[in-house]
């Protein structure tokens, strides 16, 4: 205590030495009067830019069901559309804050009608950017229709590799995975378990033969073997004597893994546990590549899952996951430029920069030379996801992620 007082009396001993001097100053040698500081100067008002709106359409073609889908594996009424509104709501959380807007509107095609006249009706309403489901030939006409238009175009359900290839169009983003990624991805988890020895099995649809090509051009490409081939040709009554059937169409010999190329679920269920030899399955059934799937959680994907189950009351499936890529692929590149315009949308998706968050561990991105998506794929089974791929070790001098699908030196696609 006696030490504070002491400190304390120092303090005002100190200020009182300084304060005659000063005053003293001031009073042998007045100091001027200042001069009256003029007022600051006014700042320029902060430029706020005009609201922007982004007017997306969906046209969504529906396919034909074949006869064989059960009530419980009917796709919901709501099957993508449902994944292209929660893209808004995404959205909207952050672009309400830079005065961005998204407004979207749906068009619903039957199986046997022309969906050409939706997405006329979608630019004419002044939708500017416009998701496509529908099936390959179809895009292509829509594609040529709206040539030369304010449009941009995201191909979110046809997986063609032609639509990447040499019947490519300009005005053309697609999101949806090619046939050749999805393969791609497929023969590099088999070639890393060893599986070299596929025997491929084709259903009898045009999907199912495309689907077949892309399983014989990745085996090639990293080193398998297609040692047997069949066509299923037992019709859908097989499924009722699929024990019987199956055992004998799949003595072929000696091999590592059936793939499958069944895009329409004909028979590719039917042959798990039935095959002559234990053997796993794979391609469109058994441990499938897709997009997406409801057992996918890492990297955040939990969270997208809960807020479209919150939304849907259900499970987001590829086709909702790839709607809802399309309208963030659009409301991301509007939040760096905050601006509407389609040519800067256009511009922004195209920069080496841009990076679309998927969830999926890596942001995917756009390629320049065909306009698709570059975007891991899981490799997945009816209740978990193995992996994902491009697997560990196949590098690329740019991204791993143009290992799956045609790499630059490989595409026929010139956008005339």
């Amino acid at each position: 205590m006696r030490r504070m007082i002491h400190a304390a009396f120092g303090v005002l001993a100190l200020a009182a030495a300084f304060a005659p001097a000063t005053g003293q100053a001031q009073s042998e040698s007045p100091a001027p009067a200042a001069p009256a500081a003029s007022p600051p100067a006014a700042k320029p008002a902060a430029v706020i830019p005009p609201e922007q709106t982004f007017r997306i359409g969906v046209v969504r073609q529906i396919p034909e069901q074949p006869p064989w889908v059960a009530p419980l594996s009917a796709p919901p009424d709501d099957l993508g559309i449902a994944g292209a509104e929660l893209g808004i709501r995404d959205s909207l959380t952050s672009g309400r804050f830079l005065k961005l807007d998204y407004k979207l509107q749906t068009e619903i095609v039957p199986t046997d009608g022309d969906p050409l006249p939706a997405a006329q009706k979608l630019v004419d309403a002044g939708n500017n950017f416009i998701l496509l489901d529908v099936p390959g030939d179809q895009l292509l006409k829509i594609a040529d229709a709206l040539k030369g238009k304010d449009v941009i175009l995201m191909n979110v359900g046809a997986q063609d590799d032609r639509l990447r290839q040499q019947d490519c169009r300009a005005n053309v983003f697609h999101i949806a995975p090619s046939r050749s990624q999805l393969t791609d991805a497929l023969a590099q988890f088999l070639v890393t378990k060893r599986w070299m020895n596929w025997f491929l099995m084709t259903g009898r649809t045009d999907g199912d033969k495309l689907y077949a090509e892309a399983v014989k051009r990745s085996a090639k490409k990293f080193g398998a073997k297609i040692i047997a081939e069949k066509i299923w040709d037992y019709g859908p009554d097989a499924r009722a004597t699929a024990q019987s059937e199956v055992p004998r169409a799949t003595q072929v010999g000696e091999y590592d893994i059936l793939i499958t190329a069944d895009e329409q679920g004909e028979f590719g269920e039917l042959v798990s546990y039935n095959t002559w030899l234990p053997r796993p399955t794979a391609g469109t059934q058994g441990l499938m590549p897709l997009s997406w799937h409801p057992t996918m959680e890492n990297w955040g994907a939990a969270q997208l899952q809960s807020r479209f189950f919150k939304q849907t009351k259900r499970m987001m499936q590829p086709l909702d996951f790839q709607m809802w890529e399309g309208v963030f692929a659009i409301g991301s590149a509007g939040m760096k430029t905050r601006n509407s315009d389609t040519a800067k949308v256009r511009a922004e998706l195209l920069t080496p920069e841009y990076d679309l968050p998927v969830f999926k561990g890596v942001a995917a991105s756009f390629r320049d030379w065909d306009h698709q998506l570059r975007q891991p794929i899981l490799l997945t089974h009816s209740t978990n996801t193995v992996t994902l791929s491009p697997q560990s070790g196949f590098l690329h001098q740019r991204t791993p992620l143009d290992t799956l699908g045609f790499d630059k030196p490989e595409t026929k696609c010139t956008f005339n």
